[in-house]
């Protein structure tokens, strides 16, 4: 039998989702919400005001739980594997997206050209080749990007700046996708395999050159002579004989 008292209170919110009313309402946006909790934590939205303090970095969150995410960042702890290639994740929703990786679902569908992402903020990006939008501008050359994080690697160009340091060897990369790469060097791992003969390799992009040996596909075309290639590299080396 249900008790008097806290559980009562837990029956009258539990009965609003089944009627869909909201009555508790953000008095700036008129955003509404089935709990008090919930527009409590929807305000520190418009305050500005984020609570929640790592200890280590003093880096700050709106909510608990993107504090409790940050420090496995630190920990370097990643307690979700894939079990099909044991792959570590810190955060199960990245685990969830990695699965796609084996399945190639794409689930999120561009509704202009149909092109599917396995990615939800993949396609985000993807929808700015439509609209061509640039936001994000560089102060110093006023050059413009799609994305914040393309911005930030073009500001290091400026300053020759290189902020992405490894850990074992301390080289430094402007880039944090170089930094990644590098890692490779030190792991020896080559998580990209040809489906065809299952040569493996540590960069996707290795893989994809790859595939042409099998197609004979040669999308680099000489421009003096026509002859094609498979590899831009074989197609760089081959303009040397015209000079």
């Amino acid at each position: 039998m249900l008790k008097i008292g806290q559980h009562g209170s837990e029956l009258k919110v539990h009965l609003l989702t089944h009627t869909g009313e909201k009555p508790h309402v953000c008095d700036i946006c008129n955003k509404a919400f089935v709990q008090r909790g919930s527009l409590m934590r929807h305000l520190l939205i418009h305050t500005g005001e984020k609570p929640h303090v790592c200890d280590i970095c003093s880096k700050t969150f709106l909510q608990k739980i993107d504090l409790t995410r940050h420090l496995l960042t630190h920990t370097r702890e990643k307690p979700f594997s894939c079990e099909i290639c044991n792959k570590g994740f810190s955060q199960r929703g990245k685990l969830k997206l990695h699965l796609y990786t084996h399945t190639e679902e794409k689930p999120f569908v561009c509704e202009i050209c149909n092109k599917g992402f396995s990615e939800k903020r993949i396609l985000k990006k993807h929808l700015l080749t439509h609209t061509g939008e640039k936001p994000h501008v560089c102060e110093i050359c006023n050059r413009r990007f799609s994305e914040m994080g393309s911005l930030n690697n073009h500001v290091c160009t400026h300053f020759k700046e290189k902020p992405h340091v490894c850990d074992i060897c301390s080289k430094a990369f402007t880039l944090k996708n170089e930094l990644k790469r590098h890692f490779l060097s030190h792991s020896g791992e080559k998580p990209h395999v040809c489906d065809i003969c299952n040569k493996s390799f540590a960069l996707k992009s290795n893989l994809t050159q790859h595939m042409l040996t099998h197609t004979g596909h040669k999308p680099y075309a000489c421009d003096i002579c026509s002859k094609k290639f498979s590899r831009n590299h074989a197609l760089n080396k081959h303009l040397l004989t015209h000079t």
